[in-house]
C-alpha cells in the first residue's frame, strides 16, 4: 500500500527556509513520502485565502491524503491544534476557524485535539508537532494515540454576498486575488442564476461597467478576426471561474509588466463588486 500523499499549505513565502526546514523534517520521519506543495505564498495570516486555496485543492488528491494547515498556528490557550478526518481526507491545522471556512458542508469523521506537546521541545509548530502527526498518520497511526476527542469546529463567519430584499442587486467581496492579478469574489454562479433568473445585468467594477459573464477566458475573444487585429490583450471580462466564482479578469494579464485586474481596477481583499439586475 502507497504511503499517502501529506500537502503543505502555508503562509512561510519563498525566501527563508521554513517551508524546506518542513518537507526536510517529513522525510526525516518518513524517507518514502510523497509531499506536495499547495502553496506558500498564501497572505501572512490570511486564514479566508488559504481556505479558497485548499478548498479548490485537496478534493483533487486521493481519498487518505493529508493535508498540513500552517496558517495562524501559534499555539495558544484560544488556538488549539487539531486533526481530523473530513470527506475522505485527512487535515492538521489549528482549530481556528479554517476549516469551517473549507467546508461547511462536511462533518468531521473523526477529531481530536492534539496533545503530544509535552512530548518535544518545539518553538515552531508546523515543523514538530504537525510534522509528527502527519507522519503518524501516513504510518496508519490513529488519531486517537495523537490527541483527545475534540468538541467542536471553531466557526468563522465568512464574507457572505449581500442579496438587496427585492433581489435586483448582489453586493459581492473580493476574497481572492490569484498569480495573474485576477480578482475573485465571494459570488457564486449559483447564487448569480438563482437571484438573476437570466434577467439582463450590469456588473459594477468601481467605475467600470460589465454586461456580460464568460465561462472561458478565450470566450471572451472572436476568433472570426484575424489576430492582429483583435487587440483583446490587456482587456477587463467577467468570468465564473473553474470553482465558479465569479471573477473580474485581464485578458492576457502579467501583473509585473501590464498589471492585472487587482492593480488596474484598484481591487484588494474586501473590497466591493455589485450586480445590478434590470
Amino acid at each position: 500500500m502507497p504511503t499517502p500523499i501529506i500537502t503543505l499549505t502555508t503562509d512561510f513565502g519563498k525566501k527563508d527556509h521554513f517551508a524546506a526546514a518542513v518537507k526536510g523534517a517529513i522525510y526525516s520521519e518518513l524517507e518514502n513520502a510523497m509531499v506536495v506543495d499547495v502553496s506558500h505564498d498564501v497572505s501572512p495570516f490570511n486564514i479566508q485565502e488559504a481556505a479558497y486555496i485548499i478548498q479548490n485543492a485537496y478534493k483533487s488528491f486521493p481519498a487518505g491524503s493529508i493535508h498540513i494547515i500552517g496558517i495562524d498556528a501559534e499555539l495558544t490557550p484560544e488556538n488549539r491544534h487539531i486533526a481530523l478526518k473530513m470527506d475522505g481526507h485527512y487535515f492538521v491545522c489549528a482549530n481556528n476557524g479554517i476549516i469551517s471556512m473549507i467546508s461547511s458542508a462536511f462533518v468531521a469523521e473523526k477529531m481530536v485535539e492534539i496533545n503530544i506537546h509535552n512530548t518535544m521541545q518545539t518553538s515552531f509548530t508546523v515543523l514538530d508537532v504537525f510534522v509528527k502527526v502527519a507522519c503518524h498518520i501516513a504510518r496508519g497511526g490513529t488519531l486517537d494515540v495523537i490527541g483527545k476527542p475534540a468538541g467542536t469546529i471553531k466557526e468563522l463567519t465568512t464574507i457572505q454576498p449581500a442579496v438587496s430584499n427585492d433581489g435586483s442587486q448582489i453586493i459581492g467581496n473580493v476574497i481572492y486575488i490569484d498569480n495573474y492579478g485576477n480578482v475573485v469574489t465571494n459570488i457564486t454562479k449559483k447564487l448569480f442564476e438563482d437571484i438573476g433568473k437570466t434577467r439582463a445585468f450590469e456588473i459594477s467594477v468601481r467605475n467600470h461597467r460589465f454586461t456580460k459573464i464568460y465561462n472561458n477566458y478565450s470566450d471572451f475573444v472572436n476568433f472570426d478576426i484575424p489576430a492582429n487585429e483583435r487587440q483583446v490583450d490587456g482587456s477587463g471580462l467577467i468570468v465564473f471561474n473553474s470553482a465558479s466564482f465569479l471573477e473580474v479578469a485581464i485578458y492576457k494579464s502579467n501583473p509585473q509588466t501590464v498589471g492585472g485586474a487587482s492593480s488596474l481596477y484598484a481591487l484588494d481583499y474586501r473590497d466591493t463588486i455589485t450586480i445590478n439586475f434590470n
